[in-house]
């Protein structure tokens, strides 16, 4: 079997449904989050059959960032490896939150719908900031979570996680 391999500039195609396709790309490798993949998924919907300029692509307005395996995504057969450009933006700026809430419940019991004890980081930050409620800017951050490509793609395509993560209000 053939070794995937996937590198930091890599723009990856998703099916969005018959007759859409949208774009992401691999910007980075995050130590804090088990050295994982950080992906742009760009905002803009293309027709099926068109091939626009990868430098038109990556200059879309972002969706939202978030950490996957993205060579899953690719033995998976859930998006296709469409081309490389080395622009990957400004990685330094891009803001992930998480919640001491989420994962702590037994088996049965009723997850926190609602967190009070969220931290924040930037890619490969050294430590978590603790901020306990989210507020301003915070509020905007992605959620850091390692995510399964399954729900990388139905994020993309309808705008949430499938997923029961707590939420800030």
């Amino acid at each position: 079997m053939k070794r995937i391999r996937t590198k930091i500039g890599d723009v990856f195609c998703v099916k969005v449904s018959e007759s859409e396709k949208r774009y992401f790309q691999l910007i980075a490798y995050d130590l804090t989050q088990l050295n994982s993949d950080v992906i742009r998924v760009f905002k803009k919907a293309y027709d099926m059959e068109s091939n626009p300029l990868l430098s038109d692509v990556i200059n879309d307005d972002i969706d939202f960032y978030a950490h996957c395996v993205t060579k899953f995504g690719l033995k998976f057969s859930l998006w296709d490896k469409v081309g490389y450009i080395t622009d990957v933006g400004d990685i330094s700026r891009i803001l992930f939150k998480g919640t001491v809430d989420y994962g702590i419940n037994k088996p049965g019991d009723e997850p926190i719908k609602v967190s009070h004890n969220w931290y924040v980081w930037h890619i490969n930050d050294d430590v978590f900031t603790d901020v306990g409620e989210l507020k301003g800017e915070y509020r905007k951050a992605d959620i850091g979570l390692v995510v399964n490509p399954y729900d990388i793609v139905d994020r993309i395509k309808t705008g949430k996680y499938q997923f029961a993560y707590p939420d800030f209000e």
